[in-house]
């Protein structure tokens, strides 16, 4: 063959490979495409201290009718639990698919002294540096990930940079003045957390509260959040996304939720100039819940809030037609009433919906017993995700329950934990095992009678560590209720007799998943600081006497002081506190008023 001719033919040659790659790659990108189109936008929509009787659609007598048409859409589950009642440990397990208990960040390990210790997880946990949770794993994944809203999740032993310097979080005083200094350290502290998010592994975060509202700016404001997450959905409609958007409603109790409808222009970033129009004007919400019969004053109002919240954003979804193709899940990190304890009643048990039209039918009910650890997994099968190998997940991928609500061979227990306390519910029954540590049962034995309600409560505090405390087994060390026939937990069979087989069997699977976790529990798995049971039976006796209301210890007359009683005021008095405060003030007003360069500047 002449030179002409094979070089003629090399060209053709290189001319088709060129083409069948070009075409080879035209076809990928169009099946990346076809799966980036199947794979759903997904929307938690998680809120605060929330029961399901606060919600229409689960028997509720309130105003909620977008979580109403909601359910009607969608899937109501009736059997939703967090696994543990307080906003830190719980928001943990939303983001992770871990219990709080398994947390390996640096801030709850060294709370505890390590793994050889008895957990107590409450407050002390916080997300790891090793980005192990949804937002980095789904942003890996393709996903733009955003994070609006309450975070409750930081650590300064897992970031510390994040607190060094003129430039670090502003630790604000509680008993600050409201004015521009404040609302530009809160605003300076706001922008940090974007960045702090970030690090986390989230691709987009705007609008956030590091913790709940104090003073002198702690009402709320649904219309912030609400701003953002609206504006993370519009720069993010081609998806696919997920969106971690966190009300503080409904925490605090209720007349703050109208004071905070009287303050519109108070945000996590202090006060503000104005607000975007977002949401049902407060006046129209008001008067709609009065036309209704219901009192503005009430907790209804704080409901309707956070319902019309949820109502902006479904429209938005509808407005730009993504919302056949997006997963959207309403839930709180926990119940009312029962909060700090593992009761299911007002404190574990949760009302859940979701609602996704391309691949749950509309009106569904699940019945399974379901938990927030369950969600990261779905998330991650659905994104069709990579979890990186050391990734714990403690939960199970809720897609078997999208066609009808039932699944063959799903789980028979679920596992709930909070500080000393722990729970294993069936669909009928729970069994509640508390178990102190030696240093917690050392301070039983010697606390006064009116700091034992503090002592023995799960995480050491009064008021929130003893909601719960009218049961008359809260302070039981072994409690079995029936939830069908005593669904408010107030019958405590532990000690019956004819209860033994069960307990026995419910104490089993509460083994299993202790020695899942691997940390000393009382009897159950001996060891480190475990305390066994039976060494406070006295101070158990005593404490039933005490009437609890709030943080109001009422001791009786006839009640013996301990021997060996420490004789501390209660850390909880109130004229203390305000020894405290009024010294705090008088050093600020002597003290020079410092400008905060960083802050009017921002992050």
């Amino acid at each position: 063959m002449s030179g002409p001719v094979r070089n003629i033919f090399h060209l053709i040659n290189l001319t088709m490979k060129s083409f069948l790659s070009f075409s080879l790659f035209c076809l990928s990108t169009i099946v990346v495409s076809a799966d980036d189109r199947e794979r759903p936008n997904i929307i938690m929509f998680l809120i605060d201290d929330q029961n399901p009787s606060s919600i229409a659609a689960f028997g509720g007598e309130t105003y909620t009718p977008n979580l109403d048409r909601m359910a009607e859409e969608g899937m109501k589950f009736t059997r939703a639990y967090v696994s543990s009642s307080v906003c830190t440990p719980s928001r943990y397990s939303f983001l992770t698919g871990r219990y709080a208990g398994n947390s390996h960040s640096k801030l709850y390990t060294d709370a505890v002294g390590g793994k050889k210790n008895q957990g107590c997880p409450n407050f002390n946990v916080a997300l790891e540096r090793d980005n192990m949770n949804v937002g980095n794993v789904l942003r890996e994944a393709g996903y733009s990930t955003g994070f609006v809203g309450k975070f409750h999740l930081t650590s300064k032993l897992d970031f510390p940079e994040f607190y060094k310097g003129k430039d670090g979080l502003i630790d604000i005083p509680k008993d600050a003045r409201p004015g521009p200094e404040t609302s530009a350290q809160f605003k300076h502290n706001e922008r940090l957390m974007r960045r702090y998010l970030k690090t986390l592994g989230f691709s987009w975060a705007k609008n956030i509260y590091g913790e709940n509202m104090h003073s002198p700016y702690s009402m709320h404001n649904a219309e912030w959040p609400t701003a953002a997450a609206l504006e993370f959905i519009e720069e993010n409609k081609d998806g696919p996304f997920y969106l971690h958007l966190c009300s503080t409603l409904l925490h605090g109790p209720d007349k703050s939720w109208r004071k905070s409808m009287d303050h519109p222009l108070i945000t996590g970033e202090g006060e503000v100039k104005s607000l975007p129009e977002v949401m049902t004007p407060r006046a129209e919400l008001l008067k709609t819940i009065k036309e209704k019969g219901f009192d503005p004053d009430s907790h209804v109002a704080g409901e309707a809030w956070i319902d019309d919240s949820l109502g902006a954003v479904m429209r938005k979804l509808k407005e730009l037609e993504i919302d056949d193709n997006t997963l959207v899940i309403f839930a709180p990190d926990h119940g009312r009433d029962g909060k700090a304890s593992v009761f299911s009643h007002g404190s574990c048990q949760v009302p859940m919906i979701m609602r996704w039209p391309k691949r749950i039918p509309a009106g569904q009910v699940c019945e399974e017993l379901v938990q927030n650890i369950d969600l990261a997994p779905t998330y991650f099968e659905l994104a069709k995700a990579k979890r990186p190998e050391p990734y714990r997940i403690d939960g199970e991928s809720l897609t078997p329950l999208f066609k009808n609500g039932q699944a063959n061979d799903w789980r028979n227990h679920l596992y709930l934990e909070m500080g000393s306390a722990r729970a294993t519910v069936t669909k009928d029954w729970s069994y509640i095992a508390v178990r102190h540590t030696k240093e917690q049962v050392a301070a039983i034995k010697k606390a006064a009678p009116q700091n034992l309600p503090k002592a023995m409560s799960y995480i050491g505090r009064l008021g929130i560590g003893v909601r719960g405390a009218d049961r008359p087994g809260f302070f039981e060390e072994d409690q079995l209720y029936h939830l069908k026939r005593d669904p408010k937990e107030m019958v405590n069979l532990a000690y019956s007799r004819e209860q033994a087989p069960r307990i026995q069997e419910l104490r089993k699977l509460m083994q299993q998943d202790l020695e899942a976790i691997g940390r000393p529990f009382g009897e159950f798995i001996p060891g480190g600081n475990a305390a066994e049971p039976g060494q406070i039976n006295e101070q158990i006796a005593m404490v039933k006497q005490i009437e609890i209301k709030g943080k109001k210890v009422t001791v009786p007359e006839g009640l013996k002081k301990n021997p060996g009683e420490t004789e501390e005021p209660s850390p909880d008095n109130k004229a203390k506190k305000k020894v405290k405060r009024e010294a705090r003030k008088k050093a600020r007003e002597e003290a020079e008023p410092v400008k905060l360069r960083s802050c009017d500047r921002g992050i």
